[in-house]
Order: C-alpha cells, then sequence, then structure tokens
C-alpha cells in the first residue's frame, strides 16, 4: 500500500524525485509531462555487469518511444556510462552463461518486479519471460533467454501502457559508484540526485 500511495504522490507532485523501498530495494521515481521512470538499483551482478531495474509508464496523451541508451550513469568526475546493449549480453550469456547466474538474476530481478505489487507493465519483464523460456532446455539457451527477457530494450510506448526491464552497465562486476542518473525521454532530462547502490 506504502508504494502505491508513494507512487501516486509522485503523479501528483511532477517536478519531486520520490525515494521508498520495496521488496529490499531502494527505488527513485520522477513524473514529467505524465511520463513516469522509476528505478532501483539491483543486488545481483552478472559477469562483469552491475546491473539497475527500470520501469517506465506513459501516462501522457501521446506515445513515447524510450531508448536503453537514454538511461546515462553520471559520475562525480564528469564521466558518464552507458548500459551495455542488450544484444551483447544476450550473446555473452549465450557463449558463457552458467546455471547460478540465471539464478541469481531472475531471483534478483523477480524480487524487485513482485516485490512491488502495483507495477503492473503491459510489455516488461513478464510477458517476454513467458515467450523466451518456453521450452528451453540447454542451460546455456536458458541464461541468454533469461537476459533476453530481463533487458530493458527499446519501446514505444502509447499512452496508458508502460515496460520494465533490467540495465547492464559495464562495471568489472563491482557495483556502480556513486552518481547521478539522467534519462532522456518524451522531452524531457529526468535528472536523479547522487544515490548510493546497494552494499551487496
Amino acid at each position: 500500500m506504502r508504494a502505491w500511495v508513494l507512487i501516486l504522490a509522485a503523479a501528483l507532485c511532477p517536478a519531486q524525485v520520490i525515494e521508498f523501498e520495496s521488496g529490499g530495494l531502494r527505488y527513485q521515481t520522477l513524473t514529467k509531462n505524465g511520463v513516469t521512470v522509476m528505478f532501483a538499483h539491483l543486488h545481483a551482478r552478472v559477469r562483469e555487469y552491475a546491473t539497475m531495474q527500470v520501469a517506465v509508464s506513459n501516462g501522457s496523451g501521446q506515445a513515447v518511444i524510450i531508448r536503453p541508451d537514454d538511461f546515462v550513469w553520471e559520475l562525480p568526475d564528469g564521466k558518464s556510462m552507458r548500459p551495455v546493449p542488450a544484444r551483447k549480453v544476450v550473446a555473452e550469456m549465450l557463449d558463457k552463461g552458467g546455471r547460478g547466474e540465471v539464478v541469481g538474476l531472475v531471483s534478483a530481478y523477480e524480487t524487485g518486479l513482485y516485490g512491488m505489487t502495483q507495477l503492473r507493465t503491459t510489455s516488461g519483464y513478464e510477458s517476454r519471460r513467458r515467450a523466451a523460456l518456453a521450452e528451453v532446455s540447454s542451460t546455456k539457451l536458458k541464461a541468454a533467454a533469461a537476459a533476453s527477457a530481463i533487458a530493458f530494450v527499446q519501446m514505444k510506448l502509447a499512452p496508458g501502457e508502460s515496460t520494465d526491464g533490467a540495465m547492464f552497465y559495464s562495471n568489472g562486476g563491482k557495483p556502480l559508484p556513486g552518481g547521478t542518473l539522467h534519462v532522456r525521454a518524451a522531452g524531457e532530462m529526468f535528472e536523479f540526485q547522487p544515490s548510493e547502490p546497494p552494499a551487496k
């Protein structure tokens, strides 16, 4: 209930970043012109990647294109990091993925996603997961399928639609250092002030 109230508050106070905890994750959410962007650092590390859970909801009156490349993590020294393209992560999981990584990745993502009982995206992870994991038996294929289902991909959201996914940032398997998340969406810049990622 608390998470729902905070999301509603974010929609009513579009210029203010709202922080809350759910499913053991610390989320930040911001709404501008009816579009809501929400993110949390995930505890899971996948190979050399730090991971972030992202959800976007289009409450505006027009279609919005959301691109992973528009989620930029800016470090205090001015350097910036963009997410690794989903196809590269999927290819790496197909080539080298193991069962442990699949379990860790899926568990971390689902814990965050399903802990958010009010977040039900129309074209997000759950629908992609069912399609990607259907009748897959190979461990490497399962790893690639899991990465494919979880990875945030470019999406055109019609009014009322929403999506979610994971961003993978190459950081030597360590958490992202403190920084600021800049997201360009719907002609607006969403800025989430410095936030410390999980210590685990």
